[in-house]
């Protein structure tokens, strides 16, 4: 079976090389790029993110990064956002008062967790919807997580009936907020699957078959 091509988006977000690893031995052939022409061309896009929601908007879109997010988005070319490469993809982030608008992909705000524990570290179980394909075989599998801030509230409204609803994913920390969620090529992770051991080379194998 020939290697699918992923492009992991390099726009100066921290500790990258882990995810590339992880991708590779997924079964990826990876390139860590920002070139235009390869991020619009790969098989798979992922975004990473690691730091605090304001920089990584600012750094993305200093690049011009949003535009061929965009564009694979909407051509159903797969991205895979993580952490706070996941994150983005709402509507807004608040941080120490400040708000910052995301991609606005799905409607919500990234808001700090609800918990006396903060961060969010370690490994945590979560619950998929029936029928995931990120998940599949791992439904029942601990990820790892490092995080302080996170959406906990999904407001997606289907208004169109042809429309299949995003499939979301819970996790909980002092209260529930969303680990992941699928949305046609779009998909993105709170949790980091190059951190999570077999799980997550599993859930990494599951994206990579889906491209």
């Amino acid at each position: 079976m020939e290697k699918k091509n992923v492009v992991v988006l390099d726009y100066g977000s921290g500790n990258v090389r882990s995810a590339v690893r992880a991708l590779e031995a997924a079964g990826a052939s990876v390139e860590l790029t920002a070139d235009p022409e390869k991020v619009m061309n790969a098989d798979g896009l992922v975004v990473p993110g690691v730091g605090a929601y304001a920089s990584v908007m600012e750094q993305l879109t200093k690049i011009g990064a949003l535009r061929w997010i965009g564009r694979r988005i909407a051509g159903g070319q797969p991205v895979l956002g993580i952490c706070v490469g996941h994150q983005v993809f709402f509507e807004e982030g608040v941080e120490h008062g400040v708000k910052t608008a995301g991609i606005g992909e799905w409607p919500g705000k990234v808001e700090r967790l609800q918990s006396d524990v903060i961060p969010h570290m370690g490994w945590n179980t979560v619950q998929p919807p029936e029928g995931s394909k990120l998940f599949a075989g791992v439904e029942n599998e601990r990820f790892y997580f490092v995080h302080s801030y996170a959406v906990q509230k999904w407001e997606f409204d289907v208004t169109q009936p042809a429309m299949t609803p995003p499939q979301v994913t819970w996790s909980t920390h002092g209260s529930p907020f969303i680990a992941a969620v699928e949305n046609g090529p779009l998909s993105a992770v709170q949790f980091h699957p190059e951190k999570s051991g077999e799980a997550g080379a599993q859930l990494l194998r599951n994206w990579l078959g889906t491209l």
